[in-house]
């Protein structure tokens, strides 16, 4: 190895979420989720634009994995929609579930080591009804626990690792807080005991998948953790930065690793929430083992205690983001590498489990030219963000895989179309895959396993 180089057994991947690719959401039984709903409500999606077609994947999947194939990755991180599996949340629907074996065997023939993440935002439209559904409702952690130990059951036997949640900040605040995902609630509060049944989903899908998963399987979550910075070193900063580690960084890693709620939580959210919603022997459930955990990484967060022109940070009323100064992707994220490096060190020092670096990417408005795609500038992102890894595991870090998000260009949540992450152009029109300078680039990296 020299500087440049990834250990032999260092994973390469891509990642993908069922919602943004699949469509075929009327299709074989499949169960409207939330994000149908959302989607479709008027002014939530840039463009109006919806899932209901997307990439056609569901169609179209066996032609995908082949340019798994042709990219050389070892792995591919994928999500099961749980409305196709269990359209009203809790019966199993065979068509749903027969698939995602097709899924996982395609991949296998292919040599490809499927990652499989159990929720990726997609809930079941008929477990949120009235004001206290979807994920302000304790019943969903059970159903959740049902839905994880089905698939571990089903198809455990085939896929080495499974991922319980992808992103719970996203599901907690920004579908309970900001408004800005699904369901579209906007209360601060609700946010609170969203990310708490998120915890308690996540604990009880450990425990069932422990019961039906061989012991050598690799259980895991997605946390996309905050590399929290105060805008200056004033003192409101500084606790601004901190408030701010506690309610999207330590509300999920605390419980999951065995610590519970802390006291300076609790503190922190003082006339924001009471925790009423947290039951005797809750934080005990939440606190299963895991195997590794996955990092996703865009950009860190910059924040201040005043409102200085910034926005405020989703289930807060005393931080507000601060401006990042440098480039920016056209999702007006910062690009900031050295960020990625200090939080693989963060979670080294503080988890110490082994990490994947489960989604990393640059979001572009990338076009076909004369049959190809130039999108030199997520190259460089690609390959500044690499190099942070590298520079994490000289540290001690101990990072053994990077999934670039994504493989296709997608239905991009609240976003639509426009804003593509893909490493393959997807012409939505007529469905036409065309590989990017981006993919060319990464199946070189890949196989000379170095920068």
């Amino acid at each position: 190895m020299n500087e440049h180089s990834f250990p032999e057994d260092f994973v390469w991947g891509v990642a993908a979420s069922a919602y943004q690719i699949e469509g075929a959401v009327a299709e074989d039984g499949r169960g409207a989720s939330i994000w149908d709903t959302f989607s479709h409500t008027p002014g939530a999606v840039d463009n109006g634009d919806t899932g209901d077609v997307a990439c056609d994947h569901y169609h179209r999947w066996s032609e995908d994995l082949d340019l798994l194939v042709e990219l050389g990755v070892a792995s591919y991180r994928f999500s099961v929609a749980w409305p196709r599996v269990m359209p009203d949340g809790r019966t199993v629907n065979q068509q749903g579930l027969d698939f995602y074996r097709r899924l996982v065997d395609g991949l296998l023939a292919r040599g490809i080591r499927p990652l499989m993440t159990l929720y990726h935002w997609d809930l079941p439209q008929s477990l949120d009804v009235g004001d206290a559904g979807g994920w302000l409702s304790r019943d969903v952690p059970a159903r959740f626990a049902d839905f994880a130990g089905v698939l571990g059951k089903e198809l455990g036997d085939r896929v080495p690792a499974v991922t319980t949640l992808n992103e719970p900040w996203c599901s907690a605040y920004l579908g309970y807080a900001s408004g800005e995902h699904a369901p579209g609630r906007t209360d601060n509060a609700l946010a609170y005991r969203a990310a708490h049944h998120l915890n308690l989903a996540h604990g009880r899908a450990v425990a069932a998948l422990r019961d039906v998963l061989p012991a050598n399987a690799d259980v895991s979550v997605a946390l996309n953790l905050h590399q929290v910075e105060a805008a200056s070193e004033r003192p409101e900063d500084v606790a601004a930065a901190e408030h701010v580690d506690l309610i999207a960084n330590r509300v999920f890693l605390d419980p999951m690793l065995g610590a519970g709620y802390s006291e300076a939580l609790r503190r922190t959210t003082e006339g924001l929430t009471d925790w009423a919603f947290v039951q005797d022997g809750d934080e005990a459930e939440i606190a299963g083992a895991l195997d590794s955990i996955g990092i996703n990484f865009y950009n860190p967060a910059r924040v201040r205690a005043a409102n200085e022109g910034g926005r405020p940070f989703p289930g807060s009323d005393r931080a507000f983001f601060a401006d990042v100064a440098g480039p920016r992707t056209v999702m007006g994220w910062p690009i900031v590498p050295a960020g990625l490096t200090d939080l693989l060190l963060r979670v080294q020092r503080d988890v110490g489990l082994p990490m994947h670096v489960t989604e990393n990417g640059l979001g572009a408005r990338d076009v076909v030219e004369a049959g190809a795609v130039h999108d030199p500038e997520r190259i460089a992102y690609l390959r500044d963000h690499l190099a942070a890894v590298l520079e994490a595991r000289r540290r001690g870090a101990d990072v053994r895989g990077y999934y670039v998000w994504t493989l296709l260009d997608n239905f991009e949540w609240a976003w639509g179309y426009d804003k593509r992450f893909g490493l393959v152009h997807v012409d939505f029109a007529d469905q036409r895959r065309t590989f990017k300078d981006s993919a060319r680039w990464y199946a070189e990296v890949i196989s000379r396993n170095a920068l």
